[in-house]
């Protein structure tokens, strides 16, 4: 293979955890319309927004965690590690699937407001229930916000000829990615969806964002480093952020746009987000780019209580998104039915960004009771007094390989390696409480 363990990218910078929180609260304040908290969220201030973040993030992770795997223990183990998290991931989308559309049609059917089936994309529901499931069970039917979820599956589902590409040949791929993007641009490639349209987020386009976070991950972020400290790729980036920033303003304010020629304006707006536009990619890129320059892995601030619950809820992200898509149906639905206040709104949002730390706190909680758990049953050959077990089963896989279906950049085998030291060290102060 071309690529070795020391090219791979740090798994423990706690900022990939840290912005994929921002993202999932991001996600869920985007998802209620009419929300004055919105308005704080990256996509008001230029071409690209959380979607964008999270894809990239979960691209970026996913290379670190597989491509260790499949270094240290073989591409077969990889492979069968993608196989089994990306049954976990449509799992979680089934089921979120499911409940959304009944929680969805309990609420039209309860206070008589079919209006919402049409506003969710499931008014089908009511007259092909069984078609819409299928269709469901294929990712063909779009509900309203599950989009990014369906195209994370997806791009999950091809997951393994992608590490096996990028393992062997990482130039090559980014390149073949590239023309797959631009030929999905030029013939207008898309997967059709039920019962009409096309996937929300073009896979075809969206998987460059995806491979580019994994090239990226594998030694390509490294190879860029030198030339992106020159202060020219500085002075031009922060450039562009502001054109992007006056380009999304024009569209949002007709007054301040007639500054602007109509064509230019009329150039970036509507944003292409179904098919990735490149200047949207591009805003992403040299957004990320700024960031990380200014915000370094190991800056003290990081480790501010106050970034703890952004932190938790990147380490959680699945089941902080699933949560934060019933969130934001249910906010959406508060509002409609209370006046809409201006204190509605904040207490609206704070309430469900609340509610997607509690679980994700939770998870994690439940999560480790699960690890230690395991980790302190006694060793099958060792007999009672021999010492625990420092390996554990595949039921705690979840905070390592598993947890990548939750983002936690924690590339840990399978099972689990434990720290023995920590546990001896357990093991022998209950001893001592025993004798006592």
């Amino acid at each position: 293979m071309n690529i070795d363990a020391k090219r791979v990218a740090d798994s423990h910078d706690i900022r990939l955890n840290l912005f994929l929180g921002l993202a999932n609260w991001s996600l869920f304040l985007d998802h209620i319309p009419n929300d004055v908290v919105n308005r704080i969220t990256a996509r008001n201030y230029g071409f690209s927004g959380a979607s964008d973040l999270f894809i990239f993030i979960s691209g970026y992770t996913a290379a670190i965690i597989y491509a260790k795997i499949m270094l240290e223990r073989g591409f077969i183990i990889g492979a069968t590690r993608i196989i089994k998290q990306l049954a976990h991931l449509y799992a979680a989308y089934i089921v979120l699937f499911v409940t959304y559309i009944a929680a969805i049609g309990y609420v039209a059917a309860q206070y008589s407001a079919p209006d919402i089936l049409n506003e969710f994309n499931i008014a089908g529901i009511v007259d092909q229930p069984i078609r819409i499931l299928a269709h469901g069970l294929l990712l063909q039917a779009k509900p309203l916000n599950l989009d990014v979820l369906q195209l994370y599956v997806m791009m999950t589902a091809i997951l393994v000829p992608v590490m096996w590409l990028l393992l062997r040949a990482p130039d090559l791929t980014m390149a073949e990615s590239v023309a797959l993007y631009l030929a999905a641009r030029w013939f207008e490639w898309n997967l059709s969806s039920f019962p009409d349209g096309d996937w929300y987020f073009n896979p075809f386009c969206w998987q460059l964002l995806f491979v580019l976070g994994g090239w990226l991950a594998l030694g390509g972020a490294r190879r860029l480093a030198p030339m992106l400290k020159s202060p020219f790729f500085l002075y031009a980036g922060v450039a562009y952020l502001i054109f992007a920033l006056a380009m999304t303003m024009a569209a949002r304010f007709p007054d301040f746009g007639r500054i602007f020629p109509a064509w230019l304006v009329d150039a970036f707006n509507p944003n292409d987000k179904v098919n990735l536009a490149p200047y949207r990619l591009l805003h992403f890129l040299v957004l990320a780019f700024i960031v990380t320059r200014f915000v370094r892995k190991d800056s003290p601030a990081l480790k501010s209580p106050i970034f703890n619950p952004l932190i938790k809820c990147g380490e959680q992200s699945l089941a902080v998104f699933c949560v934060g898509v019933l969130l934001s149906f249910l906010g959406n639905f508060a509002l409609t039915l209370s006046a809409g206040s201006l204190i509605e709104q904040i207490l609206v949002s704070i309430s469900g960004i609340a509610c997607m730390t509690f679980v994700a706190y939770y998870v994690s909680w439940s999560k480790q009771q699960d690890v230690w758990k395991a980790a302190a049953a006694p060793h099958p050959q060792a007999g009672p007094h021999r010492g625990l077990d420092t390996r554990v089963p595949d039921a705690g896989v979840a905070v390592g390989v598993v947890s990548h279906g939750v983002f936690e950049p924690k590339p840990v085998p399978d099972p689990i390696e434990v720290d023995a030291g920590s546990l001896n060290e357990t093991a022998t102060k209950q001893n001592r409480r025993a004798r006592l």
